[in-house]
């Protein structure tokens, strides 16, 4: 896995425990990238971001990501400060198990970390120590580890460009905190849509969400070519077309709901020349047969619903 950039530091099969500096820090746009696999007699085992490798007195772990394995298991995430731990907060989907390998990557975000496991989201935990003090990873318990890659890639960038997509100015103009990226946002394709070409969108799922849209739309009428409407509350991800006033038949067939609420997420459009295929944080979720072939009439983005709209590009 390289980064856009290239940049990338990689440890392989390090000893447990584990305890290294993270050159660099974290920034925001990080991820970490940790392979390994758990033993079949595993009880636990824990991955920490520390501020420093002091034991006496016990540095303070900023996150501490700590799946454990009695009865039905759970993974436990929490917060040491000053030597005392703060209040623990449970997560009972179990992604890990005994005897088989996994993958975890813990994006780093300016506000929380977002860590998914097997290409699978699995939890926010929100910054409780600013991400400045974080200068250490440790990894500790029964577990076997391949591979830890730092990856560097501007996730969010802090001045969002838009390549290929000039906003349009819906209704009321006023966007809030000074960005172009208001919801509804409504933004037109410099060139239209056609095979080869790429359509992506950054943002971020609201707290308490019902659902959100992603339309594909055609210049000169009402047609929507494509319609993605994932429905959080209901994890259900409906995919239609709205053409000559009337809606089509509805997608809905999907493997694993990639959104949840307070994620964030880059969804990327490609156009090929018999479909649509949607990609959610790099992993492939659906393909979409076209319904509308007049390519050179789809140049509308459209974005609606219980989303944040951070950038929306094109290419």
């Amino acid at each position: 896995m390289i980064s856009l950039d290239g940049s990338q530091k990689t440890i392989s099969n390090p000893i447990i425990p584990y305890v290294g500096t993270i050159l660099g820090g974290l920034v925001p746009g990080e991820l970490i990238v940790i392979n390994g696999a758990v033993p079949d007699d595993a009880d636990r085992f824990q991955v920490d971001l520390q501020c420093g490798s002091s034991i006496k007195p016990r540095a303070d772990v900023a996150f501490h990501f700590n799946p454990r394995f009695k009865r039905s298991g759970c993974i436990v995430c929490n917060t040491l400060e000053r030597e005392k731990w703060g209040w623990e907060e449970i997560t009972y989907e179990m992604p890990f198990q005994k005897g088989m390998s996994f993958e975890i990557v813990i994006m780093v975000l300016k506000d929380k970390f977002q860590v998914s496991v097997n290409k699978k989201h699995l939890l926010l935990y929100n910054h409780r120590v600013s991400l400045e003090r974080i200068d250490t990873l440790g990894i500790y318990g029964k577990v076997h580890i391949k591979s830890i890659d730092f990856v560097s890639k501007s996730l969010q960038g802090s001045q969002p460009s838009s390549l290929g997509v000039t906003k349009i100015n819906t209704q009321n103009g006023e966007v809030p905190d000074g960005s172009q990226f208001g919801v509804p946002y409504i933004g037109r394709l410099d060139t239209a849509l056609c095979p080869g070409c790429t359509v992506a969108i950054k943002g971020e799922v609201n707290k308490r969400p019902k659902s959100f849209a992603i339309n594909l739309k055609t210049s000169d009428s009402k047609d929507i070519v494509l319609h993605l409407n994932p429905r959080v509350k209901n994890k259900l991800f409906v995919r239609n077309s709205y053409l000559n006033d009337s809606w089509g038949e509805e997608e809905k067939e999907l493997a694993d709901f990639p959104f949840s609420p307070g994620m964030y997420f880059e969804l990327i459009i490609f156009c090929e020349a018999h479909q649509f295929k949607v990609a959610v944080n790099g992993v492939h979720i659906l393909e979409y047969k076209h319904r509308f072939k007049q390519f050179e009439k789809i140049s509308i983005v459209e974005i609606t619903g219980d989303v944040q709209v951070l950038d929306v590009r094109s290419w």
